[in-house]
């Protein structure tokens, strides 16, 4: 159905790099999901009037929220899909992030109202009626909720979309929740035992749980997490290809919303090439980047010198010693500044974030074994932190 939807809804619907079909994906989900939750809270209140069932009647409402979560994914996309203004230069894509955990905080509530309920349940049990009716629209629930996470999840892997991916996971969650009111309508009709409460709060736990990594999976890019991993090894393979480029370093990421990139790097260049040349070429990086990434790309040179044979044995020296110290320790911006007592070795180092020192340590460690090198050698630190370091 969506497909068929997006065909005659979206122009361009293949172009999902656009801005502008990416939003209009993102609203028709909300739309459908809003019309066939409300649709299944009506049914299921039905169901749970006639059955007397508690845990019916509380998964209606569940899909009552269901369809308030949708509307805030579609507002959520609407007002993604505004152009950047002067409080906002950066766009406004990020509250598609915001629109995905106000969806997840949705989820959670939901899980408490329904614990609550089936402690009241279980405090005063009640019979459950049953009849082909009542089954039938719970079948249907389930079915419709599976095909609701089908097509959230899979627009939420084409478009990374987080808002979507959480109604995805909020999909599949209501038809596990479902399926346990369900098997408890079926067990008490034909056995007589009262296990409407308890279903009720396995269907509570597991919502929560749902809620919680759905609100994860939102709040990191909020909080700024590691770039994709194909990203970042796509920056670097179109960086790298380059003749004039000899390394990079100092990647930095910025996710200002999905379609909304921005990145920095430090590409190292030979200090005796051709300035204007070379300045050239960082230009022509930097568009192709734009062009095949869609994202706005700012590169620092780097000069390195690269035919001083003292500077290569030096920096030679100093990759094994950080190795001896730490195997994932790696260093960038080398320079050797002699002077007539000694020789300054100056770098940065990267340091993981999981490293057991503490900066100060690396450094007074790095600084000495550089003073048991031969000659007259003092270590000019900076940490550095890879960025990217998650991937």
């Amino acid at each position: 159905m969506i497909s068929f939807l997006s065909r005659v809804f979206i122009p361009d619907y293949q172009d999902i790099s656009s801005p502008s079909v990416r939003q209009a994906y993102g609203m028709l989900c909300g739309a459908v999901g809003i019309g066939l939750n409300i649709l299944l809270f009506l049914g299921k209140l039905l169901a749970g009037m006639l059955s007397g069932s508690i845990a019916i009647t509380a998964d209606a409402f569940n899909n009552l929220s269901d369809a308030g979560s949708s509307v805030i994914t579609l507002i959520g996309f609407k007002m993604a899909g505004q152009k950047p203004d002067p409080e906002h230069p950066f766009g406004h894509g990020r509250i598609e992030y915001i629109s995905g955990l106000l969806v997840s905080i949705a989820v959670l509530l939901m899980a408490y109202e329904l614990a609550r309920s089936s402690v009241q349940k279980l405090l005063h049990p009640e019979g459950v009626a049953c009849s082909p009716l009542i089954v039938g629209i719970l079948l249907a629930s389930i079915l419709t909720k599976l095909y609701m996470c089908y097509y959230n999840k899979t627009l939420g892997k084409k478009l990374a979309s987080a808002a979507m991916s959480a109604t995805a996971a909020d999909s599949i969650s209501d038809a596990l929740s479902t399926t346990l009111v369900l098997v408890s309508t079926l067990v008490g009709y034909f056995t007589g035992y009262h296990i409407d409460g308890w279903c009720g709060i396995l269907v509570a736990i597991f919502i929560c749980c749902t809620g919680i990594q759905a609100m994860k999976e939102t709040m990191n890019p909020l909080l700024g997490q590691s770039p994709d991993r194909e990203f970042v090894e796509r920056v670097k393979e179109i960086v790298c290809a380059s003749p004039v480029i000899l390394g990079i370093h100092d990647l930095i990421v910025h996710d200002y919303g999905p379609g909304r990139v921005m990145l920095t790097l430090h590409a190292e260049v030979s200090a005796k090439g051709d300035i204007l040349a070379i300045h050239d070429e960082i230009d022509n990086i930097e568009r192709k980047l734009q062009e095949e990434l869609s994202c706005t790309a700012t590169i620092h040179m780097d000069p390195i010198v690269t035919d001083n044979t003292q500077v290569t044995k030096m920096k030679a020296q100093i990759k094994a010693l950080l190795r001896e110290i730490n195997p994932d320790f790696t260093f960038h911006d080398f320079r050797l500044v002699e002077g007539t007592t000694h020789t300054n070795l100056i770098f940065d180092v990267v340091v993981p974030y999981d490293c057991p020192m503490t900066d100060a340590e690396v450094i007074s460690e790095i600084k000495e074994q550089i003073r048991k090198l031969p000659g007259s050698y003092f270590g000019v630190i900076n940490i550095d932190r890879d960025f990217v370091e998650g991937h």
